[in-house]
């Protein structure tokens, strides 16, 4: 059994990128500070490449300013997704063996996660006390084309990642829950610990805005930004900046659906904490127009800067937002929804924005890491969340 408050353990995180804008490589670094903090050493390894662009990163060893460590494996392409790579081989797992880990978390049901669930019983030959667990980061419900849903489908159901291998599988989001149980996940084997946010959301000050909507996270197209696009016309009198990492072939696009709009700007995406909060301060209105989501960072975090929230009721922003009691939400591609509400609020409501914020404040870290601590010293106090 580990002791939490007698041992500083060493934590490796396992995910597909460590550069990008990426909600799942926000919740890694974010916990992984959170754990550095706490006296853990952590090292995360990854592809070598950079959501959204696509570009390989030339470093395979970085340290963090913040005392995390990143290792950096050559990686090759899924031929049908992009967002999928296969980097975990035997000379990743050789060196998850040098590093020799107190705690495993892998995120996301991918490749490198089935590898490590095939390796389980090899690694805490090793290390009896190894604890391993699975972030899956909401998969469940997503579209996706018709050959790689089959594919998807034939993975997991061949066994290829044993979920009985993984001491905890950690949902992010509430409505995971039946999914999981679906999956052959023992009730008492799911924990619930959210995506988080650092206290600096709550602590600087704000200011004025002086912009109407903004839309930051990725350029892509699960994101459904051609229906923000569709929005921006009947809206003339608003002014819209879009911020992130773009996907070349959905920005083009977008800017081509964009040609001739005078109150819509395209920005390069934003990575400084400080720079992120400055830029959600500037503007009034945060929209979220996404196909699906998990459980959005983003809006936590236009949710705890006040802004005004208006979302698409995908079922991972649902769990955050209550429709005219902390946001608003309109229906998945309804631009004469989303255009409706812009300009019905476009002024923003004190009721949702302060409500926003006292939403948002229940995902700090400062309250979530808690949950990670009681895992680490063996105190399974947290499923009793999951009532399924």
């Amino acid at each position: 059994m580990i002791k939490l408050a007698e041992q500083k353990l060493k934590i490796l995180e396992l995910t597909e990128f460590t550069a990008g804008t990426c909600g799942v490589w926000t919740r890694v670094f974010s916990e992984s500070k959170e754990f550095v903090k706490r006296g853990h050493e952590v090292i995360i390894f990854s592809s070598d490449y950079e959501k959204g662009t696509g570009r390989h990163l030339k470093k395979s060893y970085v340290r963090m300013k913040e005392g995390v460590e990143l290792r950096r494996f050559v990686s090759k392409d899924s031929k049908l997704t992009d967002n999928v790579k296969y980097w975990f081989n035997m000379q990743a797992l050789k060196e998850v063996e040098n590093y020799d880990p107190d705690i495993i978390i892998t995120h996301l049901l991918h490749p490198h996660s089935a590898a490590i669930s095939v390796f389980a019983g090899r690694l805490r030959k090793r290390n009896p006390n190894l604890k391993i667990y699975l972030v899956p980061h909401s998969p469940f419900n997503v579209k996706r084309n018709p050959l790689l849903s089959i594919l998807t489908g034939l993975y997991r159901r061949a066994g290829l990642l044993r979920l009985s291998s993984f001491d905890k599988v950690i949902a992010i989001a509430k409505w995971e829950v039946p999914y999981l149980l679906r999956l052959g996940c023992r009730v008492e084997q799911i924990e619930i610990i959210p995506n988080g946010l650092p206290e600096e959301f709550f602590n600087i000050q704000k200011t004025n805005a002086q912009k109407d909507v903004l839309y930051f996270g990725r350029i892509a197209e699960i994101k459904s930004l051609e229906t923000l696009l569709k929005a921006c016309r009947k809206v003339p009198q608003l002014n819209f900046s879009i911020v992130g990492t773009a996907e070349p072939e959905y920005l083009s696009k977008l800017q081509e659906m964009s040609d001739g709009l005078k109150n819509v700007t395209f920005y390069p995406p934003i990575y400084e904490l400080a720079e992120k909060i400055r830029l959600i301060d500037e503007h009034k209105i945060f929209v979220l127009p996404s196909k699906w989501e998990g459980l959005p960072n983003a809006l936590l975090e236009a949710m705890a800067r006040g802004r005004l929230i208006i979302s698409s009721n995908v079922t991972g922003s649902q769990e955050l937002i209550r429709h005219r009691h902390n946001g608003l939400t309109f229906e998945v591609g309804n631009d004469e929804q989303l255009a409706g509400l812009l300009m019905r609020y476009a002024q923003g409501n004190e009721d949702l924005q302060r409500n926003a914020i006292e939403e948002a404040r229940s995902y700090s870290w400062d309250v979530l890491i808690k949950k990670y601590d009681g895992l680490f010293a063996g105190r399974e106090a947290f499923h009793s969340e999951v009532k399924y």
